[in-house]
């Protein structure tokens, strides 16, 4: 009769290793499973603990006299000693947080897991649904078939009436948090569970980014997040505005939803002559999975706007061949609108698809990030959406990224029959574990053009390959690699460090004879986060500091530069540069808040009859047109300081959707040595207030 409720515990608790191999040689041992066979080892494990746990797991008073029915979530380590650690513990009472660690320290010391014949550590997740229910009747083991309950029989008697060949539709269960989509990328919400994914002891894999739902489950559940915000409304029209997806279907082998996006939004620019600032974005998002690793998103937007006076000028600064006057940062050409605005449509999608536990293949039309900062020097999301191809191989402590796109250089002199040239971008990213706090990783990319009929080169194509001596193989002209590297470390659970370092050329003799010689492209960051701070649960500090030596990005033969759609393929503001970066972000709820604080100093070009030098800070010029070869500083050329505030505050209207309800306030301070055609002073004071499908990052410190 106990070991009945034993094995239910055993159904709704879900185990899970935070550290993908591809096998174990033998799990953890507990004393009662020595004589049990190697296969069913792991069966045992779980039993045996979820044993221990019944049977010692008391129930705090409060938690009773609520009435209260939920879960506790624990991620647990067996270290290489065989000891159990509870790493970190989410519960709605502190009490049960309280318990679920006397009880896990009163596990007894058990044989560890082994991995080709040595001791290993290894870490799970574990869900203890509460409260635990009394004992029915014996099983003899846990491996024992699972009965149809009551609910079961009836879904499948209905299935049989409603279509002999297609399985029933049943209640929707919320399977786009376990499946293989990406997590919509925007630094607000991935705050929300940095803590998680960086405890110390977890082997998660946090600077290729987007993340996979199936990832971020191992560590946080997002799931259980969004029906924590649930609002009680029994009215159609109340749970679909404030809970649900507009449409949601499921049925066994498939499911699907459907939401409309809207960025609907008005402002005010003090510093512009006409009279206000709006945005009208109005589109929709499908999501489906057919079976359990296939999966596939669209976003189709439509969008009509007028910004900021100095987010205008520089979207006219990336003008593309053609008639149309613009090209909106970070989403697509704009066609003239009225007499003043843009209209822009764009579309992402993708597939993605897991034929095995550690593989994920990515084919679709939209942008990547690397790295652990607000900023990446590796590659950012900051331009135009473009077609890719992404491989993730996830095994031991390792996650190996090889990303292929195909890139659009729209500027005239490069069209070719009114046609934009094609160029393509090639990187390996691989993420090292090195330690339970301690991760490092290497980054390498190549851009080559279509020129000359090449077309997409095959000597790319290899995921494992060198870029460097490809480079050299087919010619030091024929592609421009750069190479990076990326570190974090876990001071501890609250404190993570980071940083990056970008190598595009380097003279190491120049360096010691102290000329800053120009072949010396290179930039850092550094960067820190403050989880909880102070304490305060949910709010999150973070301060980055970059740096980019001029020329870096850019190349003699130009449509070789680092960049896509006129727009940098790492920093937005292209080279030439040094940043300081402030972030707070907190979130209570449905309510959040955003906090950021950019200064920085930029050098930019002339262009002038007098001065048409470059400078180093636009990527898109020949470096070989440079002011001189030696004494290049940062800061050189046009010096501009520039300093920007931009605070946020709102309301999440639908977590299904993350819809959001918001006002948002730039300050904005733009001081050049001096004005020219392109480089003007400003001083700006933006204000807006909006209701917006928050699914990407909008850059408005440019």
């Amino acid at each position: 009769m106990k070991r009945i409720v034993l094995f239910a515990i055993l159904l709704t608790t879900t185990f899970g290793y935070t550290q993908t191999l591809l096998t174990y040689e033998k799990s953890p041992v507990f004393q009662q499973c020595d004589s049990v066979a190697v296969d069913q080892l792991k069966s045992c494990f779980n039993f045996t603990l979820n044993t221990f746990i019944y049977e010692n797991f008391e129930i705090p008073q409060i938690v009773s006299d609520e009435s209260y029915v939920g879960d506790v979530k624990i991620l647990f380590e067996v270290s290489k000693e065989g000891e159990f650690k509870a790493i970190y513990t989410d519960a709605i009472y502190e009490e049960l947080k309280t318990e679920s660690k006397r009880v896990f320290d009163l596990l007894p010391k058990i044989q560890p897991a082994t991995y080709n014949g040595n001791p290993t550590f290894v870490q799970y997740s574990i869900s203890i649904a509460i409260p635990l229910t009394q004992p029915v009747e014996e099983i003899s083991k846990p491996t024992d078939e699972i009965k149809l309950t009551e609910k079961d029989s009836l879904n499948a008697i209905l299935s049989n009436e409603f279509d002999n060949v297609d399985k029933a539709i049943t209640d929707y269960e919320k399977l786009e948090y376990s499946s293989e989509l990406n997590v919509p990328f925007t630094h607000s919400y991935y705050a929300r569970f940095d803590d998680e994914m960086n405890a110390i002891g977890t082997n998660s894999h946090t600077a290729a980014k987007p993340f996979v739902y199936s990832d971020v489950a191992r560590y946080y559940d997002i799931k259980a997040e969004k029906e924590s915000l649930a609002k009680d409304t029994d009215t159609w029209i109340g749970r679909k505005v404030f809970n649900e997806h507009l449409v949601e279907i499921q049925s066994e082998n498939y499911w699907f939803t459907v939401d409309p996006i809207l960025d609907l939004q008005v402002g005010k620019d003090t510093e512009a002559d006409f009279n206000s600032t709006w945005n009208n974005t109005r589109g929709v998002n499908i999501q489906a999975g057919l079976g359990k690793r296939f999966n596939l998103t669209a976003s189709v937007y439509e969008s009509q706007g007028r910004f900021a006076d100095y987010f205008n000028q520089y979207a006219e600064s990336l003008k593309a061949f053609g008639p149309d006057p613009a090209i909106i940062p970070g989403r697509g050409i704009g066609k003239r609108f009225k007499e003043d605005s843009y209209d822009y449509p764009v579309a992402e999608a993708y597939m993605s698809y897991t034929p095995a536990d550690f593989l994920n293949v990515q084919f679709g039309h939209g942008k990547n990030f690397i790295g652990d900062g607000y900023r990446s020097l590796l590659q950012s999301d900051v331009s135009s959406p473009y077609p890719f191809l992404k491989l993730n191989a996830t095994f031991w402590k390792i996650k190996y990224t090889s990303t292929w796109m195909w890139l659009k250089d729209v500027r005239d002199d490069v069209i070719v029959d009114k046609a934009f040239l094609t160029k393509y971008m090639a990187n390996h990213y691989l993420s090292w574990n090195v330690s339970k706090r301690l991760n490092i990783g290497l980054f390498e990319s190549v851009v080559w053009s279509d020129t000359n009929g090449r077309g997409f080169d095959v000597n790319y194509l290899n995921p494992i390959i060198f870029f460097r001596a490809i480079e050299f193989q087919t010619g030091q002209g024929a592609g421009n690699a750069i190479l990076g590297l990326s570190s974090k470390y876990k001071w501890n659970n609250k404190v993570n460090l980071y940083g990056q370092f970008i190598l595009d050329e380097f003279s190491l003799s120049e360096v010691k004879a102290g000329e800053k010689s120009w072949k010396n492209k290179f930039g850092f960051q550094l960067g820190a986060k403050y989880f909880n701070a102070f304490k305060v649960d949910n709010l999150l500090l973070q301060a980055e500091y970059n740096r980019v030596r001029p020329y870096t990005y850019s190349h003699n033969t130009q449509v070789l530069n680092y960049a896509n759609f006129n727009q940098p393929m790492a920093h937005l503001w292209g080279a030439n540069f040094r940043e300081l970066v402030l972030i707070g972000r907190y979130n209570y709820k449905r309510w959040f808040g955003d906090a950021k604080f950019i200064i920085g100093q930029r050098g930019f070009d002339f262009n002038t009859d007098e001065d048409s030098f470059s400078y180093g800070g636009d990527i898109y010029r020949d470096y070989n047109d440079r002011n001189a070869d030696t004494g290049i500083k940062i800061g050189q050329g046009n010096k501009t300081n520039s300093f920007m505030t931009e605070i946020q505050a709102g309301y999440l209207l639908n977590p299904a959707t993350n819809l959001k309800l918001f006002t948002n306030i730039i300050y904005r301070d733009f001081n050049p040595d001096a004005i020219t055609a392109s480089t003007k002073d400003s001083n700006t004071l933006w204000f807006s207030v909006g209701l917006r499908t928050d699914l990407f990052n909008w850059y408005n410190d440019i």
